[in-house]
């Protein structure tokens, strides 16, 4: 009797309130997204934000985002990844390169001249990640994993149109690998943190940088650099780096069953490719931020770029022969990325 009195009592205010009775007990939850990028940023407006409001609109409304761009929660972009490990925050997008050497098999898309498609890439290390690297994220809920387009070199007073031009240059590298490709042909790494690019230049601290075209316009390198130099589109890129979207696991496990399918739906490979495609796409846009202002655009030609594949080779070498140290078998890998780059590249 209490119970057949409790129903009709939920049904009554169910229909004073006019909220169905099936709304009662449907769980909302507010899951709190951090990521170093500016608010004003392509990856912000483009990746993270419809991303967030697809998920959204996915759920029904039942799963809100708080959005946290520009570091605005607290603490460095070093310490994103762990800030979702800890579930100080519920989801983040980082470079897992921020802290050299703590994901060491992932690091292979971050070799030279590896990749020149990011959504093909994107693809490539998701399916990496799922079968040759399963824990290297173990303590967090991987949604995707992504790289960005082709990586460009930009110069504050020197035009860089050999691999020879940056020899003795500062030039800021995003990851370790990086920094290991840029001094081999020459230059003087400096690792840092993206916001950290526009003091750094305008302090004379560094010489230039390498970061993809898309971020050029919110990190103002259009405006701190004069010279700009690109490898040749038919051609490997120079670089990418490699980031991670992930979910506090506790966080995650605690979801009801159906909004957990509706974070799985907006995770994974179709994900980890539009999050690269979409960053490549954006490319043309900061490019332009370039050329608007008068700044000179060097594109290597074939005999430059092989210039800087042959001088960077030995990188390739260094890394294997460190996954051999760490007890993976870094050959093994190296093949395997490389496979899997060419099959997402047909598709």
């Amino acid at each position: 009797m209490k119970r057949r009195t409790l129903v009709q009592g939920a049904a009554a205010a169910a229909a004073t309130l006019g909220t169905p009775l099936a709304a009662f007990g449907q769980q909302t939850v507010t899951l709190k997204f951090h990521t170093f990028m500016q608010p004003l940023s392509n990856v912000w407006l483009t990746m993270h934000k419809p991303w967030m409001d697809k998920v959204e609109k996915d759920s029904g409304g039942r799963i809100k985002f708080e959005a946290y761009p520009a570091m605005q929660l607290g603490g460095t972009p070093v310490q994103l990844y762990d800030q979702a490990r800890d579930g100080v925050v519920d989801v983040i997008w980082t470079l897992p390169g921020n802290t050299a050497g703590r994901f060491p098999r992932i690091e292979v898309f971050e070799l030279p001249f590896m990749m020149n498609n990011a959504e093909a890439t994107s693809k490539a290390y998701w399916e990496y990640f799922q079968t040759q690297a399963p824990d290297e994220f173990k303590e967090t809920q991987v949604l995707a994993v992504q790289v960005h387009g082709p990586g460009v070199i930009h110069s504050v007073a020197k035009p860089i149109n050999s691999a020879a031009d940056l020899r003795g240059m500062k030039v800021r590298g995003p990851t370790r690998l990086v920094n290991k490709l840029l001094a081999s042909v020459g230059a003087t790494p400096v690792g840092m943190p993206l916001p950290q690019i526009p003091d750094a230049l305008s302090k004379g601290t560094i010489d230039g940088a390498v970061i993809p075209w898309e971020v050029v316009p919110s990190v103002k390198v259009n405006e701190l650099t004069k010279f700009h130099s690109e490898f040749p589109a038919d051609m490997p890129a120079i670089y990418t780096t490699t980031f991670v979207m992930a979910m506090n696991k506790a966080r995650y496990d605690s979801l009801p069953a159906d909004l957990k399918r509706v974070i799985d739906a907006n995770s994974g490979m179709a994900t980890s490719a539009f999050l690269g495609r979409t960053q490549q796409g954006n490319d043309p846009i900061g490019r332009k931020s370039a050329s608007d202002r008068g700044n000179s655009i060097h594109t290597f030609t074939k005999a430059e770029a092989e210039d800087f594949i042959k001088r960077s080779a030995a990188v390739d070498d260094e890394w294997v022969a460190d996954m051999d140290k760490r007890g993976f078998k870094g050959a093994q890998l190296l093949s395997s990325a490389k496979a899997l780059i060419a099959k997402h590249g047909r598709g």
